[in-house]
């Protein structure tokens, strides 16, 4: 499941040769840094909770068994150090009213999505992403973004794969309405249609 060259890294690490850990760090960095930007919503403790991943991901290395993807461990591991950093915050976050919210109003915003530049949708849905609660921006990440099934992203999070599908359909509808809170205007204004 992990690739060989990333095997052939992990075990030169754990024989001692701590410089092969960089490539590793190089490998991930900026997915972990996402992944943790999405949770805490905060450069800063972003960049630490990154760092603090990689330190864990070192001292743990040798517990990596390869009974899942590399990469989905490492997903583990950055979510659980974002949870950890969660819980020491108690940062209460905004909810996002979704009950009158259907299945249309989702795909009329997708509609609106397709008409927009592949460069352009990216940023609006990554500046979106940034005002959904925490879970939900990190499993929209794995989903959307980074193209994870619903069983690797059970493995990550621990929860069921259909408690993971019900998540992300929620998501999906609080993704919607703040979709259709910040780029109406924006589209209004640009193409002259709104969300009907």
């Amino acid at each position: 499941m992990t690739t060989n060259n990333e095997q052939t890294i992990i075990n030169e690490v754990i024989a001692g040769n701590t410089n092969a850990f960089a490539s590793l760090v190089d490998n991930y960095k900026d997915l972990v840094f996402t992944l943790a930007l999405r949770m805490l919503k905060n450069r800063e403790e972003a960049e630490e909770v990154s760092q603090d991943a990689f330190i864990k991901i070192f001292k743990s290395l040798n517990k990596f068994k390869g009974d899942s993807k590399f990469s989905t461990w490492v997903y583990r591991v950055t979510y659980n150090t974002c949870l950890d950093r969660i819980k020491k915050n108690k940062r209460s976050q905004a909810h996002v009213p979704i009950d009158e919210f259907t299945e249309h109003h989702i795909k009329t915003i997708e509609n609106a999505l397709d008409i927009m530049e592949h460069e352009e949708k990216k940023l609006a849905i990554q500046k979106c992403l940034q005002l959904l609660p925490s879970e939900d921006s990190f499993l929209m990440t794995l989903y959307y973004f980074e193209e994870q099934s619903l069983d690797e992203i059970s493995k990550v999070t621990g929860l069921t794969a259909n408690n993971v599908k019900v998540k992300l359909f929620r998501s999906r509808k609080k993704l919607a309405v703040i979709f259709s809170q910040q780029l109406e205007p924006e589209i209004i204004e640009s193409y002259g249609k709104a969300f009907r």
